[in-house]
């Protein structure tokens, strides 16, 4: 905590400028706020310094671990009765979408000629949620530090920019409050852009949105899983085929296969991947099936349903989450670098405006046809 006193102190004085400007312009929700000055602190002369060097490791806590505590105090807000409500066809929304907008961006990606692992890395942050999602796929796939960096970037900045322009949207495309929850929880990238904006048209939106992206968030694991597999699958074929050129090259005889692989290149034990410049991938380091911040907000939802909490409680509690999130929005701000985002080349943003209007269009189509 030492060493994130100075970004967590900062985070709270963007919540308190956050609270004055909407005291100030009540039109300007908190949240949205937060992100705003976040943005401002990160390119302002004066406080660029702070935010880069020595707050940096207390905002990046407050945009993960108070997000995740904000999110898991928002299930208090909700019943089984509100989840149950969703309905099968509302999942089945949430699969078309996710599948429709990784198999689109990929082979956008890939058409556009996007080097590396970009391609992936960015279906995964539009499809899931974000930069964590992006992580977890690099982290599986072993990913150049350049690709992720590039695509932590885009998928930061686009997910932003949801915040005002969705909220736009809302009314000409004729979208009530609670058609507007489940379209921003299905086509917004992060968790935390999701909340900033579905609660500028309500609690109920608020409650849809961050329920459907909840759905988007737990398919995670399955994902990483699936890449992890294709990893070693490509790994293995591609040893065994550095082997047998070997074998053909050398006249190695069969009894020194096993030398041949070692020298071939084989990763260590437990390890994904092997590639100079890459990083290793642990097996201890894959995501658990459900986060654990996922199964806090579910066991808050559970404890809501049984009517044992006093509404003096869930008021308090309401206010915290509010304030956990507005940190957190605030930290997750100062991380958008608009510089960096000029210098990764029109490709990406022509792939991150596809994407973006690929996700937007399925779910938006989801919503008509569930709703």
């Amino acid at each position: 905590m030492r060493g994130d006193a100075p970004g967590l102190l900062l985070a709270a004085l963007g919540v308190a400028a956050a609270l004055g400007v909407h005291a100030l312009v009540p039109a300007v929700p908190k949240l949205t706020a937060a992100v705003v000055l976040g943005m401002a602190a990160a390119h302002l002369p004066g406080v660029r310094p702070v935010v880069r060097g020595i707050a940096r490791p207390g905002l990046s806590t407050a945009g993960k671990r108070l997000m995740r505590l904000g999110i898991v105090l928002l299930g208090l807000k909700l019943s089984l009765d509100d989840v149950l409500g969703l309905g099968w066809a509302t999942v089945a929304m949430v699969l078309a979408v996710v599948a429709a907008t990784f198999a689109g961006t990929l082979w956008l990606g890939r058409r556009l000629g996007l080097p590396g692992d970009q391609p992936l890395l960015v279906a995964t942050g539009y499809s899931i949620c974000g930069a964590s999602a992006i992580g977890a796929v690099s982290q599986a796939a072993g990913s150049e530090e350049e690709d992720v960096a590039a695509s932590v970037a885009l998928v930061t900045l686009c997910g932003t920019l949801a915040i005002a322009v969705l909220p736009l949207l809302q009314h000409p495309l004729g979208l009530d409050e609670l058609e507007f929850g489940r379209w921003v929880g299905a086509s917004v990238h992060d968790v935390g852009q999701v909340v900033a904006t579905a609660q500028t048209s309500g609690a109920g939106a608020l409650r849809e949105a961050v329920l459907v992206k909840l759905m988007r968030v737990v398919l995670l694991a399955p994902l990483v899983a699936g890449v992890a597999v294709m990893v070693r699958r490509n790994l293995r074929a591609a040893r065994m085929a550095r082997v047998a050129s070997v074998k053909v090259a050398a006249g190695v005889s069969a009894g020194a296969s096993a030398a041949v692989t070692s020298a071939a290149g084989a990763p260590a034990e437990g390890e994904v991947g092997g590639k100079p410049g890459e990083k290793s991938v642990k097996a201890g380091n894959r995501p658990p099936i459900v986060p654990l911040f996922v199964a806090g907000f579910l066991a808050m939802i559970v404890l809501r349903t049984t009517g044992v909490l006093p509404e003096r409680a869930l008021g308090l509690a309401s206010d915290a989450q509010e304030l956990l999130l507005a940190a957190a929005l605030f930290g997750l701000g100062s991380a958008v670098h608009l510089p960096t985002m000029a210098r990764t080349g029109g490709r990406i943003a022509l792939l991150g405006l596809g994407s973006w209007v690929v996700v937007a269009g399925v779910s938006y189509a989801g919503v008509l046809v569930t709703t």
